[in-house]
């Protein structure tokens, strides 16, 4: 996958699990999948301009893949970016509210 600097190839796909919902729910945090060449500041504008709202603060970890075995065929799923993006009060993202 080719990295551009627009909005679309930066924010790959929402993480939507337990952990993150509660994130959602508590902090007002919410998780994405992001390219693994993107930083916490082309994250920050990808969000901001997509979903029309303030972030105050991303955090990114990368996520390593894991051992996975199919009889003796032994892979990895892949690796992966994680940015949790903290959300300023008042502001929230539609898709997440009917989660």
């Amino acid at each position: 996958m080719k990295f551009k600097n627009d909005p679309y190839s930066i924010i790959l796909r929402p993480v939507v699990t337990e952990k993150s919902m509660e994130l959602k729910e508590t902090q007002n945090k919410v998780t994405f999948e992001v390219h693994p060449k993107a930083n916490k500041q082309e994250i920050k504008a990808a969000v901001e301009k997509l979903f029309n709202v303030k972030v105050l603060s991303v955090n990114t970890l990368n996520v390593m893949g894991k051992k996975k075995r199919l009889g003796r065929v032994e892979g990895r799923t892949k690796n992966w970016k994680k940015a949790v993006v903290t959300l300023a009060p008042g502001h929230h993202i539609e898709f997440f509210e009917g989660m």
